[in-house]
């Protein structure tokens, strides 16, 4: 089973960017989707961002239009860009695989600390 570990999490003022990585041990081409996951202080984690290995891209409607979610192959690597980052975006992100139900399996990593604040 394929393991994530992530990485690029910072702290941030509002209205900057960031790029998340999410590290994977085997191949990501064989995972049918990875999700980006947030969890921010005292709230459920929720998914924010999935891309297919079709390439097919979801995002949460409270992060469409400055987050995107991009992979290379070659380095079995998921990355979130995000931008024009709010108060709100605070929270530790995760990745994690989903089946073709987009329903997440396999251990949480340790996730990356994001927090936006002036």
């Amino acid at each position: 089973q394929v393991q994530f570990v992530e990485s690029g999490g910072d702290l941030v003022q509002p209205g900057g960017s960031l790029r998340l990585s999410c590290a994977a041990s085997g191949s990501i081409y064989s995972i049918y989707a990875v999700g980006w996951y947030r969890q921010a202080p005292g709230k459920q984690r929720e998914l924010v961002a999935s891309l297919t290995r079709g390439g097919s891209t979801d995002y949460a409607d409270s992060v469409k239009g400055r987050f995107t979610i991009s992979r290379d192959n070659a380095k079995n690597t998921v990355y979130l860009q995000m931008n024009s980052l709010k108060l709100e975006d605070t929270a530790v992100y995760y990745c994690s695989a989903l089946t073709n139900r987009f329903v997440r399996y396999g251990n949480w990593g340790q996730g990356t600390q994001v927090t936006v604040s002036s």
